[in-house]
């Protein structure tokens, strides 16, 4: 086999149809566009058109509200913490910060800051420095001896 040999298989391209080329190619006189009115001409995109009728995007309801001031909180469960200090990917000794969470691969990105959630269990004595916790995870860090600061800043923003 030669490079001017290769060829692609029967049927694989399909030949392009040349429009208003007279009414015996099946395609002449309107090109396959139907006959008059806007669509019929060219450079028209008419989307969400309905031909006068009310349009579905302005017949149904609006519905729902986007707060501006909302933060975006990463949610860490406690039994993905301590799989990170099981890992040693986390230090027990320092306090647990957004910083430390990324870094450890725990969360992607610190968007706004991290908020603890109390699903699994965690064993280690950790110092927490993060946005938000909820009432059972509070409970459960502060049952083995450890703390949870909850940052000012973040806080006020989200009260």
């Amino acid at each position: 086999m030669k490079l001017n040999d290769i060829k692609d298989n029967a049927g694989a391209k399909k030949g392009r149809i040349r429009v208003g080329r007279g009414i015996g190619s099946g395609k002449g006189k309107t090109g396959g566009r139907g006959v008059k009115g806007q669509k019929a001409r060219t450079g028209v995109a008419v989307k969400g058109f309905e031909g006068g009728q009310m349009p579905l995007y302005r017949r149904l309801p609006k519905r729902g509200f986007w707060n501006p001031f909302s933060k975006d909180l990463n949610e860490v469960n406690l039994g993905r913490i301590q799989e990170a200090v099981d890992a040693n990917k986390l230090d027990a000794g320092q306090p647990v910060t957004v910083e430390s969470l990324v870094a450890a691969g725990v969360v992607a990105k610190p968007r706004d800051g991290v908020k603890i959630l109390g699903q699994g269990e965690l064993k280690a004595k950790l110092a927490f420095q993060v946005a938000g916790a909820s009432k059972s995870a509070q409970a459960a860090i502060e049952k083995l001896g450890g703390s949870v600061t909850i940052l000012a800043a973040v806080a006020e923003a989200t009260a």
